[in-house]
């Protein structure tokens, strides 16, 4: 039996790990390129934008299942559900919704909604619970669907609640046209939330 020492011994496995490690990174194949993509560009412009002139709403919690909370895109058919493999949103689809929720308030003419720590006194508060975020098959058919709840802030009562959905077929069963569908979708369930709130917000001023 051949004895090595330790040095040797230290020698041969610094040799033999690069040829190693060589031979497992040809094995595996490179990993596909993941797509990248974005919704909320497509929101409509305010519908009588007079009647939400001085109107502040302070913004509550957006609720999503978690299925549909991060940067994965959610298909259904019947029962099944799968993510499209190869795409992703550029964020987690919660805070992408949020992002365009907040510029669509922005628009002239929009009640204006405040996030949590801005010095904006308002009467009520806009909480949004996200029931459905897919694209179902056959089709496919992003459906975007958002129960929308305003709260009085000084008896913390029911102002008005509403559910609100958009069916956007794809033009085409690719990536981008799926993702041309959920972005209409999303503008226009948000677009709709905005002028309710537009409406709705007013009864609750003092």
């Amino acid at each position: 039996m051949i004895r090595f020492n330790t040095p040797m011994r230290g020698a041969l496995v610094a040799l033999i790990l690069p040829v190693a490690l060589g031979g497992c990174i040809s094995v595996f194949p490179k990993a596909k390129p993941v797509q990248l993509y974005s919704f909320g560009t497509a929101v409509p412009a305010p519908a009588g934008a007079a009647a939400a002139a001085g109107v502040t709403v302070a913004k509550g919690a957006t609720v999503f299942p978690p299925a549909v909370a991060g940067d994965q895109l959610l298909t259904a058919t019947g029962s099944e559900q799968a993510y499209i493999g190869g795409a992703r949103w550029v964020g987690p689809a919660a805070l992408l919704f949020d992002a365009a929720l907040m510029k669509a308030f922005d628009a002239p003419g929009s009640p204006r909604l405040v996030e949590r720590g801005e010095p904006l006194k308002a009467n009520s508060t806009l909480r949004l619970d996200v029931r459905t975020f897919e694209a179902r098959y056959p089709g496919p058919t992003v459906t975007v669907q958002v129960r929308a709840t305003l709260i009085r802030n000084a008896d913390r009562t029911i102002a008005g609640e509403k559910m609100f959905e958009a069916n956007v077929p794809a033009s085409d069963n690719r990536q981008t046209a799926i993702v041309a569908g959920f972005d209409s979708a999303v503008g226009k369930v948000i677009g709709d939330i905005r002028d309710w709130t537009a409406v709705m917000a007013p009864g609750v001023k003092p």
